[in-house]
């Protein structure tokens, strides 16, 4: 039984290392033609890192030929399927700028866009690859606005758009809660601007208030006056626009506090 068992595993050993040993000796053979005819049979087997090796080092060789084209689309594809995305975006980006009349050119300009959309991080980080996802998505509208994927480029952008929301929110609210409200209510008048549909608007409107009142009432004595009268007016408003908003009791609170200490 052992000896069986050790005759299957050199079989194993053998098969494996003739499979390595062929794709080294087209890897390493010069001749372009079998390295590309090599990576497509990998690239079908969605082996994609052997693909992508034998792909990048025929490359050179295909330049101006016909099969260029084909050839660097699926390179790009490679990296998309290893999650390797900004190379990915990149490469796409480059098919896009190379092959101009490509029967391929509005998938990889699609494509592009979906691999800054694939590395855009969690909102708490920073969001410059979901702002060049956005980018990119509205370019593809603009270029394809007959597209078939324009409701996904959509969707997409919605997605990416709420995510650069919550990211905004997040950063004035760290603002708030290390009470330097001043940089909050510049962030949330911020928010307001950039994005009046937010979900939680009532909520941002509040915590505006809240931070001209907590500003206001620690400011130097130069400055409360002021900061008053604009926390006040915060206020007011706040409460004409949410007339039964839960957050009532405590706006009116603040709006009776800073009366008083005016007139004081």
């Amino acid at each position: 039984m052992n000896k069986i068992l050790f005759a299957i595993s050199l079989v194993g050993i053998f098969a494996l290392t003739s499979c390595k040993t062929e794709y080294e000796k087209v890897r390493t053979s010069g001749d372009p033609d079998r390295i590309y005819k090599k990576a497509l049979e990998y690239y079908e087997e969605e082996d994609y890192l052997k693909a992508q090796t034998l792909m990048e080092a025929a490359l050179p060789f295909f330049r101006g030929r016909a099969e260029a084209e084909d050839l660097y689309f699926k390179t790009a594809y490679t990296y998309y399927r290893l999650k390797d995305y900004l190379l990915a975006a990149h490469y796409f980006e480059n098919f896009g700028r190379t092959f101009l009349n490509s029967k391929y050119r509005e998938e990889a300009d699609f494509m592009a866009a979906n691999s800054y959309y694939r590395s855009s991080p969690s909102y708490m980080l920073d969001q410059a690859y979901t702002k060049k996802a956005i980018e990119y998505f509205q370019i593809f509208a603009n270029r394809y606005p007959q597209s078939k994927r324009i409701g996904e480029v959509n969707r997409l952008i919605d997605l990416l758009r709420g995510k650069l929301e919550k990211k905004a929110f997040y950063d004035a609210k760290l603002y708030y809660d290390m009470e330097d409200y001043l940089a909050a209510n510049t962030a949330f008048k911020d928010i307001l601007v950039s994005f009046p549909d937010i979900d939680n608007v009532e909520e941002v409107r509040y915590l505006l208030v809240k931070s001209h009142y907590n500003l206001a009432i620690n400011s130097v004595y130069s400055k409360q006056d002021e900061r008053m009268k604009g926390a006040l007016e915060e206020g007011v408003k706040f409460l004409k626009r949410y007339p039964k908003t839960k957050y009532r009791k405590e706006v009116k609170s603040y709006i009776k506090t800073l009366k008083s200490k005016l007139k004081s």
